[in-house]
């Protein structure tokens, strides 16, 4: 960017963007922290007890995190222009954009954009896809390990095969009130859940790695105030952005 140009300031994130991005980050590196402590739960010396709590703890955080990506998802259609799927996810003459971009960034002189820029715009919907899955397995996982909504009471059902006297007494944790043959198949059901929720739990660290990285490397290049304008809702630009209308 040319430092002597005069700076113009782009309304770009408006409020309720703002709002899900840090309430994801927050549960975000709750849920990893959380995660952290059952998936080394045996070494660390947590007990059957502590581990039932720590996944007690996780699903809740899970259910503030998924309220805040459904609200986003829906704030993708009713959002401000940069707000909205059609300027976040890649389309329409998107490979024309990345081209131009890719060379201009090569040369010094990326054009510049209010919203994301055509890398960012894959990494969001990696980003996008990635929490979609973490969420939706999550939720299943939540009904399988502690018997929580909003499938907890079918596998609850289904672990006592349809026994309310058992289903009354049922616990997490515990197999005491369950029908062996029944859990069985619950766990059988409940494997890929839980396999695509540690891979994209680990896929999701590289992620969070990657974005960060681009952000301070953009920042760098480009020094359009993209970290602040998380808090304020504003860049500044010393060119028109090429997708602003103002």
């Amino acid at each position: 960017m040319n430092q002597s140009a005069p700076l113009t300031a782009y309304p770009v994130w408006d409020k309720a963007t703002r709002w899900f991005h840090w309430i994801n980050v927050l549960c975000v590196l709750g849920l990893i922290a959380v995660g952290v402590v059952i998936l080394n739960g045996k070494a660390l010396g947590v007990s059957g007890e502590g581990k039932i709590l720590l996944k007690t703890v996780h699903v809740y955080i899970g259910y503030i995190f998924c309220a805040n990506l459904f609200w986003r998802v829906i704030w993708g259609f009713i959002g401000n222009q940069y707000a909205r799927w059609s300027a976040i996810l890649p389309g329409g003459n998107f490979m024309q954009q990345l081209r131009e971009y890719l060379q201009g960034a090569k040369s010094g002189d990326a054009p510049a954009y209010a919203g994301h820029n055509p890398m960012a715009k894959l990494m969001v919907a990696f980003l996008i896809l990635l929490l979609l899955t973490m969420g939706v397995t999550g939720l299943v996982l939540a009904g399988t390990d502690v018997y929580m909504p909003p499938f907890g009471a079918y596998f609850a059902d289904w672990v006592t095969a349809g026994d309310t006297e058992k289903l009354a007494q049922l616990m997490p944790g515990s197999k005491e009130f369950v029908d062996m043959a029944s859990y069985k198949e619950m766990r059988a059901f409940r494997s890929p859940f839980i396999e695509t929720h540690e891979v994209g739990f680990y896929v999701l660290l590289a992620a969070i790695g990657a974005h960060i990285a681009a952000v301070v490397i953009t920042e760098v290049r480009e020094g359009n105030g993209l970290v602040s304008a998380m808090f304020t809702g504003r860049k500044v630009f010393s060119k028109k952005p090429v997708d602003s209308d103002k």
